[in-house]
């Protein structure tokens, strides 16, 4: 979903599908950490968000446009395949 087609920004929408499966909270933290940059608390506003380079970047090799963002399916799935990929890794140790 894009800014011009909901209620808000694309985040709000994936914030509010990730919210009601508490069971992704954890890997939404996770991911969150590890795709923040580095020192992103003295940057404005202070929130771990990726840089915009990067955002670009994942939504053209994902969509095929820069400019586009993913809809909050997209990051419960993208959430979702990242839980079970660290299970599977911890199963095989």
């Amino acid at each position: 979903m894009t800014a011009g087609r909901d209620r808000g920004p694309w985040w709000w929408s994936a914030a509010v599908a990730v919210g009601g499966r508490p069971g992704l909270w954890a890997t939404a933290v996770r991911q969150m950490a590890a795709l923040a940059p580095r020192r992103w608390w003295r940057a404005r506003p202070p929130l771990p968000l990726p840089s915009g380079a990067w955002l670009a970047f994942r939504m053209e090799t994902a969509y095929g446009d820069p400019a586009r963002r993913p809809s909050a399916r997209d990051v419960v799935d993208f959430l979702e395949w990242c839980r079970e990929s660290r299970r599977c890794s911890r199963d095989m140790r």
